[in-house]
């Protein structure tokens, strides 16, 4: 190796462990503090300790925003499954003027004007329909902001299945439902699973829908639940913040190791070849 490629590779290692140790900082912050027993900001083990977990598990809001929050998360990402399937299939197999236009101009704007842009006229939308203050107006709003890119995506994954295998069941009576449920859905499953694992995780770390849309204090999930952890002066519990932190980082993690270990996020979309 010449010396100009050996110094550009020294300098591409030296950036990229630049970048992973600042990337690294939070997370070792989120594996230290919640055993502190006085933690800080500095990610620093001292006086270990289980009690902030335990001061989390006495209040009584903790599991109940939990259960909320998992009880969103399920409820958005099946609307958005159950809709963006079929769209996706739609879309896929029937040619119209501006189709490819429509798809990036859709997926555009689902990305400009999303969280504070979009949260008044949908807080005026959902107010207007009489949903502020239920689980099934936060699910609409999360689903709807979520919708373009899952049909983006599964558009992808339906592409590649070859029209022939439709065809042929069309031979046999089947109807483009039928096509849809036994021939398609089967083939695009880990497209779905794409869509369900990031529309899962985008739920979970929402923060801004849920916090505008839930008035009642027994229905906030565990992100807007986060935000109360306080003491008597005002100031942040990080002893609270820190345990609930990690106990809310866990389902994902989770959901990411069982993800790995059914596909080992190797997704592909139609046949593989």
């Amino acid at each position: 190796m010449n010396p100009r490629a050996l110094a550009k590779r020294v300098a591409f290692v030296g950036f990229a462990s630049l970048i992973g140790v600042f990337f690294a900082v939070p997370m070792l912050w989120l594996v230290f503090a919640p055993f502190n027993g006085k933690p800080t900001l500095r990610a620093t083990p001292s006086n270990p300790t289980f009690d902030n977990f335990r001061r989390v598990f006495e209040r009584d809001d903790v599991l109940p925003a939990l259960r909320n929050s998992i009880f969103l998360a399920v409820g958005a990402v099946a609307i958005v499954i159950a809709v963006a399937a079929p769209a996706s299939y739609a879309l896929s197999r029937i040619r119209f003027p501006g189709r490819d236009v429509f798809l990036y101009v859709l997926l555009l704007l689902s990305s400009v004007i999303t969280g504070a842009a979009a949260i008044l006229p949908l807080y005026l939308l959902m107010f207007g329909l009489d949903m502020i203050d239920t689980f099934h107006g936060v699910w609409l709003a999360l689903a709807g902001g979520m919708l373009p890119t899952s049909i983006f995506i599964l558009k992808d994954f339906t592409d590649s299945i070859p029209r022939s295998y439709e065809e042929s069941a069309r031979v046999f009576g089947a109807s483009s439902f039928q096509a849809l449920r036994h021939i398609v859905i089967p083939v695009i499953r880990p497209g779905l699973a794409v869509i369900g694992v990031w529309g899962i995780v985008q739920v979970w770390g929402n923060f801004l829908v849920p916090f505008i849309l839930l008035r009642s204090a027994d229905k906030s999930p565990a992100a807007v639940l986060m935000y109360s952890f306080a003491d008597e002066a005002g100031r942040a519990d990080l002893r609270s913040i820190s345990a609930f932190a990690l106990i809310y980082t866990l389902p994902i993690l989770l959901l990411y190791w069982f993800v790995n270990k059914r596909y080992g996020f190797r997704f592909h979309g139609g046949i593989k070849r």
